[in-house]
């Protein structure tokens, strides 16, 4: 596979402004613009550098978190890898480690999402049924048994199924409000759909605020339901 050079500067990833992020956001990030790299250019072709640069941190920060290139290659080969760290995390810090890595993904379509890289491979039934196994073991089984309250396994699948469908959307539909919001107000009303899910709403005080001091809503069907943004008859 054709790649970049080592330490070549990324042209492929828009420039965002540095934000504070925690070690578990970071770390989640990394992995999410590895996850692109890799898939895209191989593992000759990608740079700890080009890495870091796609989240905004020194290069630095890549080899105090996974040690080197090869153990972060290795951390991130396969949905179980990519997602794994999730199961290490408290519920309440899923929402930064989902964030982050939803926001973490390059936005300009230069990057083949890595779920497509899968589904566009050669063994396609192979690879795709490692997947379904992974996302089963990962989601289904093992995230379901940490939340608390009713239909966990269900509220776990559609969490992966969201994620999946967001990070689809922003990485390779790119529809217009998507790509011009900024990253603070995504943040928001991802942070609401998690909680909703996770069953952990009152861990950051529910709903966050929006712009003109209204409340983001947490009943994401409620929308769908009632077709006028969310108002009820």
């Amino acid at each position: 596979m054709t790649g970049v050079q080592n330490g070549e500067a990324s042209e492929a990833v828009v420039d965002r402004p540095a934000r504070r992020r925690s070690a578990t956001a970071t770390r989640a990030a990394l992995r999410t613009a590895a996850a692109f790299r890799f898939g895209k250019y191989g593992y000759e072709g990608t740079s700890v550098r080009d890495i870091a640069g796609d989240v905004g941190v020194d290069a630095a920060l890549v080899y105090r978190y996974f040690g080197s290139k090869e153990a972060l290659f290795n951390d991130v080969t396969g949905a179980g890898k990519i997602f794994e760290p999730l199961l290490q995390e408290p519920v309440e810090a899923i929402p930064d480690w989902l964030c982050a890595m939803l926001l973490g993904a390059p936005k300009n379509g230069e990057f083949t999402h890595p779920v497509l890289s899968v589904l566009r491979s050669s063994g396609k039934g192979e690879a795709v049924a490692r997947l379904r196994a992974d996302f089963r073991e990962v989601f289904s089984t093992r995230l379901a048994a940490r939340l608390d309250g009713p239909d966990a396994e269900l509220r776990a699948e559609l969490l992966a199924a969201w994620m999946l469908g967001t990070s689809l959307v922003l990485t390779e539909i790119r529809p217009p409000a998507l790509q011009s919001a900024p990253d603070a107000k995504l943040e928001r009303y991802l942070r609401s759909v998690i909680a909703t899910l996770l069953g952990s709403a009152a861990l950051d005080g529910g709903a966050p605020e929006a712009e003109d001091g209204g409340r983001v809503p947490g009943d994401c069907c409620a929308t769908m339901r009632t077709g006028n943004g969310g108002e009820a008859d």
